[in-house]
């Protein structure tokens, strides 16, 4: 009895002709580094208008990975049903011409219609983002020209994508956003982008809608000079202008994403314009009274309205400035007067670090005023943050530190509930309507905390409060634990800032 035989198994290449490994490489490569740059930079793109805060981060990453998840599989799914050489020039080139048009169209859209903000900003990563993240399922389409490599054709191309995708973070976190305008980065990846369409096109004899799309790239490069909401500098983290006070010559107003940050008066720092910082002064005097010169610590500068207050009135105080933006810091030296004579140290550094940079019981006073966006950083409202705080500051030292909420004032309880469970003595300033001794309901805005390891005078910050005409009140004891109610201290394990925040219109000092 003889065996039968079977035929042999073969196996059919796709259809079309393949694609070097090298040209598949930097197609992936580059094009999945472009997702990350459109992510990154339309996070500072929105955050003049929609704030830097998690619920913004979340919607920017959650669209971006919606895009690469979309342009994954539509483009696996095109590639298999037309010629996938016909499909990545008009994939890099529209792409391109979008990312070049963003910075006009979404600066436009939240000066003119600011309702439709958030369903352009949508479109400008999507559109993009999908586009870019179908070439890898494109390229690999083109390498299979064999079904034993499949494997290896579809490991090797999503290793590439995902170091290409790294590049791209890297490259835009550390380089980028700290040497070009948000807008010149934008355009100019988008113009590498419609030439590495009119080089795919020239290369495959395919579509050819390059011609087209580099005008729209001129275009949006155009448009980006004459769109509204531009930066006298754009820093490693904001989008920063500097305004002249109409009616006061020497006054000038510092303007991050939006948001007035600090007023200075770069002839009399003694002349306090905003009321939380009248307040601020009001605490501090109170505290220590006479002109005796301090050792303080500023968590955040901005424009140095405070330590240049210090300066002023108590000769020979000494101030270190943790500021995270030098280009804020440039901004204070060539616009806003700052000298080296002022006894001010400015350090480029994160307030929470440059905290564990100072000795124990080296500090009289600490100075919390740090803004990202429109909350405090997290990581210095924790029970830890407030622990090292207490840890610099000597045995009669004072923590006072600026706060914004609004609605039922959250995060604000929370944070003076933090407080208490570091310091003896805890005390709050605002508003009476908002600190529980007013009528009218809780309106929000900026409060100023306080606390101390000894007891600060109530009295005496009211009447330096009342002096100064800010129209605050100062609450203590059973009246501020009343007002706190059963609110959770915060810790570095929980801190929902931007959750308890409440959202309420533009924010800045008043």
């Amino acid at each position: 009895m003889t065996e039968s035989s079977s035929p042999p198994v073969t196996e059919s290449a796709p259809r079309g002709r393949g694609m070097g490994s090298r040209a598949a490489a930097v197609l992936v490569f580059g094009s999945s580094a472009a997702v990350l740059v459109v992510e990154i930079v339309a996070l500072r793109l929105l955050a003049p208008y929609l704030g830097l805060t998690l619920e913004t981060s979340t919607m920017v990453i959650g669209i971006a990975l919606t895009a690469i998840a979309l342009g994954s599989w539509l483009g696996g799914r095109i590639a298999d049903r037309a010629d996938p050489r016909r499909l990545l020039g008009p994939s890099l080139g529209v792409s391109g011409a979008v990312v070049a048009l963003t910075p006009a169209v979404l600066r436009t859209t939240a000066e003119w219609a600011p309702p439709a903000l958030l369903s352009i900003a949508s479109l400008t990563i999507l559109v993009p983002g999908a586009l870019l993240s179908a070439v890898t399922p494109i390229v690999t389409k083109l390498r299979l020209t064999t079904l034993a490599e499949t494997g290896t054709v579809v490991g090797r191309l999503s290793g590439v994508g995902t170091a290409g995708a790294i590049f791209g973070t890297v490259l835009t976190g550390f380089v980028l956003v700290s040497r070009l305008p948000v807008s010149g980065i934008l355009i100019g990846l988008g113009s590498l982008l419609v030439a590495g369409s009119a080089l795919v096109e020239w290369r495959t004899r395919g579509w050819s809608g390059a011609p087209a799309l580099a005008l729209a790239v001129v275009a949006g490069g155009l448009a980006a000079t004459v769109a509204p909401g531009g930066c006298d500098a754009e820093t490693r983290y904001h989008c920063a202008r500097v305004v002249a006070d109409p009616d006061r010559e020497s006054g000038r107003t510092l303007v991050l994403d939006g948001l007035r940050h600090s007023y200075v008066d770069v002839e009399d720092p003694t002349y306090l314009k905003f009321t939380y910082v009248r307040a601020i002064a009001s605490v501090v005097d109170a505290a220590f009274p006479g002109q005796e010169p301090l050792a303080a610590h500023h968590l955040g500068g901005g424009g140095l309205t405070f330590p240049r207050y210090l300066a002023a009135t108590r000769p020979g105080t000494r101030s270190v400035v943790s500021e995270i933006d030098g280009g804020v810091v440039r901004i204070d030296h060539d616009r806003l007067g700052l000298g080296s004579e002022t006894g001010i140290d400015v350090r480029v550094e994160d307030g929470r670090l440059g905290l564990r940079r100072l000795e124990n019981g080296s500090r009289d006073l600490v100075v919390g005023d740090a803004f990202g966006g429109v909350s405090v950083p997290w990581h210095l409202t924790t029970v830890e943050a407030m622990t090292d705080v207490r840890r610099v500051l000597d045995e009669d030292g004072l923590y006072v530190a600026n706060l914004i909420d609004h609605g039922d004032l959250a995060f604000a309880r929370a944070e003076a509930a933090t407080l208490g469970e570091v310091f003896e003595h805890v005390a709050l300033v605002g508003d009476p309507a908002d600190i529980g001794l007013g009528p009218a309901a809780a309106d929000g805005g900026n409060l100023v905390v306080l606390a101390s390891g000894r007891p600060v005078d109530p009295h005496a910050v009211q009447e330096e409060l009342d002096a100064r005409g800010t129209g605050w009140k100062v609450v203590t004891g059973d009246d501020l634990a009343s007002w706190m109610g059963d609110a959770r201290p915060l810790t570095d394990d929980y801190a929902p800032v931007d959750q308890l925040l409440q959202p309420y219109g533009p924010r800045s000092g008043r």
